[in-house]
């Protein structure tokens, strides 16, 4: 008995001061109502605030304060609580001031106020993207992000990116973001571990994951975060409770096979996706089969980039037949993957159902003439308000040229037409010309580089776009224009010959031609020229 007191006495219970119950916190609440309701020197310079914006104000400094109080908390489990009592206490004391110096919101019939505007538009975004890359430290990040917790900041979009988090300071902007998730509409997460360790990354990536899950985002980007499977599954909270997302960003992810899968599997809705963009990533057939049915999910899609993303003919193929039900399709970027002729077959079927295309990107796919002629034909039957068109090295020759001149003509509003590193040589470069001559007059950039043309084809061009009115840009380079060929080509643009590009790896002595074939393309294209010019009275 007395030796078991004794014991009772020796290990006294520690007294747990944190979290505070339910009552002191509605206690805190009511105290900091009152006080911002109380007459004071701020209220005579600043205006004093009525009884239901102090109540609102104050509920969100005591949200703020425990939020803040309890991540620091996390980090001294084993004490009494005492540290975070009087840091709840701290942040509470200084939010209340900062409430009492911005003044009311409200007007007198409790309609809410504009937010502060600055430049004219409501500062609605927190963006520390700019200047140098830098480490974010967990001191550095509670002055940093110290406007987020303001009561009454209207803050809908952050970007963080170009920063660096490691956990520390993950635990101190991690309570912030959970105290303004219920208004977020935007965040950039972009490139926002660089150079931590892999486990200190995931760990990073979870806690902002957690944070911001059930968030009701519009726009998400995670862009350039090697995220490869681990890090998809990192932000699985966030991604599976996104149900109204319209712009997601997965570029230069190391996005492979798995974790292409893991992306589909983690974003279950995306019937609201308007851009999706999965640039530079090690995807390959597999992982565009993934892709391919979160596309099937997105039939308001408008903005899809896909490319670099070393997808062969099979993953080609998968995605042509996914867009087939993506009818608001405006801008479609598939470059820099290895389609082939069958996945561009696929693909150009898919392109007759696309018709408010306005910008089309299918360079390096290896479409060859077959692939590229049978696109040409669909985009002139279905793309009417194309204005940018890249077809580039495709190994196109003068045999795919009309079917590309018939869609180049039929574009009123081409802007860009990008054919350069293919194999048109002079034939196929006029008959392109012979299209652009009545084709469209807002054409503005035009690239024909590295395509075997000489003297004959590059007149015929200068020709063509001498009176474009808006060109700025004609790319030859790369060819094999002689130097008495470019200077015909000055002197037929001299009005406007600051448009001709420039022309350092133009090989005037490359390849030989038979100059009596070449004589007799401009003479049949030069007297064309002179009917046109007559005038019948």
């Amino acid at each position: 008995m007395g030796t078991s007191m004794q014991s009772s006495q020796s290990h006294p219970k520690t007294i747990k001061l944190w979290p505070p119950s339910p009552s002191i916190r509605i206690m805190l609440v009511e105290r900091i109502t009152k006080n911002l309701m109380t007459p004071s020197i701020f209220s005579m310079k600043y205006g004093l605030l009525s009884a239901v914006e102090a109540e609102q104000d104050a509920r969100q400094i005591e949200e703020m304060a425990f939020a803040f109080a309890g991540a620091y908390y996390e980090k001294e489990p084993d004490g009494d609580g005492s540290s975070a009592v009087q840091l709840y206490a701290k942040e509470s004391s200084k939010n209340m001031v900062e409430v009492l110096k911005r003044g009311p919101r409200m007007i007198n019939n409790g309609a809410a106020m504009i937010p502060e505007e600055v430049g004219g538009t409501a500062d609605m975004t927190f963006d520390i993207s700019g200047g140098r890359r830098a480490l974010i430290y967990a001191e550095e990040a509670v002055d940093l992000f110290r406007p987020l917790t303001v009561p009454g900041n209207a803050y809908q979009k952050v970007c963080f990116s170009n920063k660096s988090f490691g956990v520390d300071a993950a635990n101190v902007v991690g309570p912030i973001l959970f105290s303004l998730k219920s208004r977020l509409r935007e965040v950039d997460l972009s490139d926002f571990v660089a150079g931590r360790p892999e486990a200190e990354a995931l760990e990073v990536m979870n806690i902002f994951s957690k944070a911001l899950e059930g968030c009701d985002l519009r726009y998400l980007n995670l862009s350039d975060n090697a995220l490869e499977e681990k890090g998809i599954r990192a932000f699985g909270s966030l991604l599976g409770s996104q149900e109204n997302l319209e712009e997601l960003y997965l570029m230069n992810d190391g996005i492979s096979e798995e974790a292409a899968r893991a992306v589909n599997e983690l974003i279950p809705c995306t019937g609201k996706l308007r851009i999706l963009h999965f640039h530079n990533n090690m995807t390959g057939d597999e992982g565009a089969r993934a892709i391919s049915e979160i596309v099937r999910r997105s039939p308001l899609l408008e903005d899809f980039r896909c490319s670099s993303t070393r997808i062969g003919s099979k993953g080609g193929v998968a995605l042509a037949e996914s867009l087939v039900d993506c009818t608001s399709l405006r801008r479609l970027d598939l470059c820099d993957n290895m389609f082939g002729v069958d996945a561009g077959l696929h693909l150009s079927k898919t392109l007759y159902m696309l018709t408010n295309l306005t910008e089309v990107n299918l360079s390096y796919l290896n479409l060859e003439d077959e692939a590229a002629k049978a696109v040409a034909i669909a985009l002139e039957k279905s793309a009417a308000s194309l204005e940018i068109l890249e077809l580039a090295g495709n190994d196109i020759t003068v045999k795919a040229a009309s079917s590309l001149g018939s869609c180049v003509a039929s574009k009123e509003l081409l802007t860009k037409l990008n054919l350069a590193e293919n194999k048109l040589g002079d034939e196929g470069t006029v008959l392109v010309a012979k299209a652009l001559e009545d084709g469209p007059d807002q054409l503005i950039e035009l690239d024909l580089s590295s395509n075997s043309m000489r003297r004959v084809g590059a007149r015929v061009l200068a020709h063509a776009v001498a009176k474009k009115p808006a060109l700025k840009l004609l790319n030859i380079n790369g060819n094999y224009v002689s130097e008495e060929g470019i200077d015909e080509v000055r002197e037929i643009l001299k009005s406007s010959v600051h448009v001709l590009g420039p022309l350092d790896e133009n090989d005037p002595d490359g390849e030989d031609t038979d100059e009596d074939v070449q004589e007799t393309m401009v003479d049949e294209y030069g007297l064309e020229l002179k009917l046109k010019a007559l005038e019948i009275n």
